[in-house]
């Protein structure tokens, strides 16, 4: 969907531009930048954060005692696989890691690590993240069991 909506705008822009009314194209854009913002905020703000659980196969995930021997090959996938976007303590290509299962659900951050190009076209916090980064995460081809480690990975970081 914003994939339409910014074409429109680029068709838009390009239609007043070349018609002399910048003026008037900057602010159509503006303008649909503004709905677009609001429209996001507004549906994030309906699901609340920690209980969207995004979109994938992901649909419930216990929690229990942190599984060391789980965290540690998740921290090698992590290394293979995360760190050239991804940082605990800052903001770097994506953003930072650290505090994530406070902002997300468990279940959310799974279901982006295995379905990210159908999060950023559907998800509303999927859509915020790559309206701010302007970088789609990159689909990691992970199986379920790979994000499960990498999730109990950034547990032992939480």
């Amino acid at each position: 969907m914003k994939i339409k909506i910014l074409s429109l705008l680029t068709i838009t822009t390009l239609f007043f531009a070349s018609c002399g009314g910048e003026e008037k194209a900057k602010e159509v854009v503006n303008e649909v930048k503004e709905e677009v913002t609001e429209n996001i905020e507004e549906a994030v703000e309906a699901t609340g954060d920690m209980a969207n659980i995004g979109i994938g196969p992901i649909t419930s995930v216990e929690l229990g005692d942190l599984d060391a021997d789980l965290a540690d090959e998740g921290k090698e996938i992590y290394k293979t696989n995360c760190t050239a976007c991804h940082k605990f303590g800052k903001r770097y290509i994506g953003p930072a890691l650290e505090g994530l299962l406070e902002r997300r659900s468990p279940e959310w951050v799974m279901n982006m690590m295995l379905n990210p190009k159908e999060m950023i076209t559907k998800d509303p916090i999927a859509m915020e993240l790559l309206a701010e980064y302007s970088t789609q995460m990159a689909d990691q081809q992970l199986s379920e069991d790979d994000a499960r480690a990498i999730l109990e990975f950034i547990r032992t970081k939480d």
